[in-house]
């Protein structure tokens, strides 16, 4: 289960992303969810609630799911500690439970569908939840990124961009990939998905890694390493 995976990293994805957002990923994602204030606003997989607290910051009303209780409870401890109005819900958002909260202006998910091995339940939740020309805007480790060095890719060296799956990287810089693995789909599963559940593509953005990653990783100069995408709910799509 996802969540077991991520209970066991918990203290450590909390040290390791922090509440700050001045990277180009970051930037562009929120720069795509537009101006917040007064907003319901649905983020999912939002672990310790690293973009939960800033989409409160910016004025939404945010209601946050996660299916990992230690991160819950680190963004609830958060919460206590900078109150934002955020309620934390623990729930599989594959499984449609989130019915009886609503519907919501907004849907967010920053680097979480890769974590989610039900993809197209997690859409088909995602767009009940959201209303009608509502955005939902995501991030993702870009999938056709092949990495190289101490960077893990999207999917694994031995295999090839068409072997979808559940894997486990080994690259040294890809510390928390190396604990809870990934699932790499193709762009065109994605979009494909996307498009499924009544969600159209409106925005899509690939911004570039960080010098770092660019030193360290073969195709960070030459290849996407991240995509970025808003997508807008079909009107009349249930």
């Amino acid at each position: 289960m996802t969540g077991s995976r991520y209970d066991a990293v918990a203290d450590f994805y909390e040290a390791g992303w922090v509440d700050t957002y001045d990277d180009a990923t970051s930037v562009t994602f929120l720069q795509l969810l537009g101006p917040l204030d007064g907003l319901r606003v649905l983020d999912i997989a939002c672990g310790h609630g690293r973009f939960s607290r800033e989409l409160a910051r910016r004025g939404a009303q945010v209601t946050a799911v996660d299916l990992s209780t230690a991160l819950l409870e680190k963004a609830r401890v958060a919460e206590g500690q900078e109150p934002l109005g955020i309620c934390y819900l623990h729930a599989d958002i594959a499984s449609g439970g989130l019915a009886h909260v609503g519907t919501f202006d907004a849907v967010s998910c920053s680097f979480g569908l890769s974590d989610i091995d039900d993809l197209d339940g997690t859409l088909q939740t995602v767009s009940k939840a959201l209303q009608s020309g509502g955005p939902f805007v995501f991030s993702l480790l870009h999938p056709c990124f092949s990495g190289g060095g101490p960077v893990s890719g999207s999917w694994p060296p031995g295999g090839t961009y068409y072997d979808e799956g559940w894997w486990l990287p080994e690259g040294r810089a890809s510390s928390l990939r190396r604990r809870v693995g990934a699932n790499h789909r193709t762009l065109s599963t994605y979009l494909n998905s996307l498009a499924a559940h009544g969600l159209r593509l409106d925005r899509i953005a690939e911004p570039r890694p960080p010098a770092e990653w660019t030193d360290k990783a073969i195709d960070a100069s030459r290849l996407p390493a991240f995509l970025v995408g808003r997508c807008l709910k079909a009107e009349g799509h249930c």
